[in-house]
């Protein structure tokens, strides 16, 4: 199967390739770095003597920003980790938080044999990382011929992609063989890869690492300046949209407008989840006559009715301001949702959309505990956001709920750290062996 998956994806790569290169050029920053995509890594230093060597792939941001007690637990257990992420975005905030913590960062290589092997020539690890949904052919059978062994952590699968995996079985054993240890993010994606014939013996439900978030608590001081700096008047009711896509924006101004027109004094604070989509939702709000500023262009110089945070890794400080909190990409048209993780192990009041895809057990779990309240469509977002905001036992009931399911599922980084030890502890990959696949 790893062969044909060779022969057949330079033509994939093709095909997709005016898509990806375009959303590349709107996001920006690829350029500086676009060799590393073809496996090269001439800058990494050697391997150190006695170390053990550790390469984690993180797609982008969520996952970037998750795995740093993984990092420091791998530091204070004196390995050397190389990191490598997908996106501009993901690759500018591990610049910023992890220098000290890693050898290396880079762009992760092509899946294809002659730049895959290429970058493990270079990389040589002893283990290798990925995390939540990441699962390459090429890199997973690169692992292999070299004995060094894989595991997924936090990993997720979505209902797309289970649906797809199981019309074509095929494709379930080539991204799914290679993996040594799977760790499941929850008892119910640890149920989905079984029924992908993934070895029972080798999947662990650890938890969601998510949910071990150890950000200081905002003081009363530091959240006034950050409200001034984002132009939320003082002592308002701050709705945030997280992680918002298109068509999302202008449901919560709904939301915004019918607060309002209760008599509530509340303003709207979007965090999108893509940064460059600022353009367009700085037209959607000009169109309004609210006033409103983009974080990107430096403090508000005074009060606005909506607040965009068109930056990248504040989400989980910005959520602290929050009296409710819209978890985005689940109002019809879109069916997969963003994780509420942060927001619930945050303890803030949570409303999301019906389309919770790609989170639907924690969603349910969410929803079961009272945690959290789904919306149907716009008007119903309006409702729930005006009766949230008119209740302040009911915002705190919810807020409660949060933070007893948070206490709940807590201990995923102490386990997941356990297995990744083991790993590494018991490797008997040969890192540095120079094999090819």
């Amino acid at each position: 199967m790893i062969w044909l998956y060779r022969v057949l994806f330079p033509f994939g790569l093709l095909a997709v390739a005016p898509r990806y290169l375009w959303r590349m050029r709107r996001r920006g920053g690829y350029s500086e770095r676009f060799g590393d995509r073809f496996g090269g890594y001439g800058s990494l230093p050697p391997r150190s003597a006695g170390r053990r060597r550790v390469w984690i792939q993180a797609v982008s941001v969520g996952e970037m920003l998750c795995i740093e007690p993984i990092l420091r637990g791998l530091q204070e257990d004196g390995a050397e980790v190389f990191l490598t992420t997908t996106t501009s975005t993901g690759f500018r905030l591990a610049q910023e938080r992890y220098g000290e913590l890693v050898i290396g960062l880079a762009y992760f290589p092509i899946d294809w044999l002659p730049f895959s092997s290429r970058a493990w020539e270079a990389v040589r690890p002893d283990l290798a990382i990925l995390t939540e949904g990441e699962r390459w052919p090429e890199h997973l059978r690169q692992a292999a011929v070299r004995g060094v062994p894989t595991v997924c952590i936090n990993g997720r699968i979505s209902d797309r992609s289970f649906r797809r995996m199981k019309r074509f079985p095929a494709t379930a054993r080539l991204v799914l063989g290679g993996i040594g240890r799977l760790l499941a993010g929850s008892a119910r994606d640890g149920e989905r890869f079984v029924a992908l014939g993934y070895p029972a013996s080798r999947l662990l439900v650890t938890g969601n690492i998510k949910l071990d978030i150890t950000l200081p608590p905002l003081d009363d001081e530091p959240k006034r300046v950050l409200r001034a700096q984002l132009g939320l008047a003082p002592g308002s009711l701050v709705l945030l949209g997280s992680s918002t896509w298109e068509g999302e924006e202008a449901a919560l101004l709904g939301a915004l407008r019918g607060a309002r027109e209760a008599g509530i004094a509340c303003s709207l604070l979007l965090v999108p989840r893509h940064a460059e989509r600022r353009g367009d939702i700085e037209s959607l709000l000009r169109a309004t006559g609210l006033s409103f500023h983009l974080r990107s262009t430096g403090d508000a110089p005074g009060e606005v009715d909506v607040s965009v945070a068109d930056t990248t890794g504040e989400l989980r400080t910005l959520t602290q301001l929050a009296d409710v909190v819209y978890v985005g990409k689940s109002l019809p048209p879109h069916t997969e949702g963003q994780t509420p993780v942060e927001a619930a192990a945050l303890t803030r009041p949570i409303l999301f959309g019906l389309g919770m895809g790609n989170f639907r057990e924690i969603a349910r779990d969410l929803v079961g505990r009272g945690a959290a309240r789904p919306v149907a469509d716009a008007e119903d977002l309006k409702r729930a956001v005006v009766e949230l905001f008119r209740d302040e036992a009911k915002r705190k009931a919810l807020a409660s709920a949060a933070s007893e399911w948070r206490r709940a599922n807590a201990g995923a980084v102490v386990r997941t750290l356990a297995i990744v030890r083991a790993e590494l502890g018991g490797s008997g990959g040969s890192g540095a062996s120079g094999l090819s696949g």
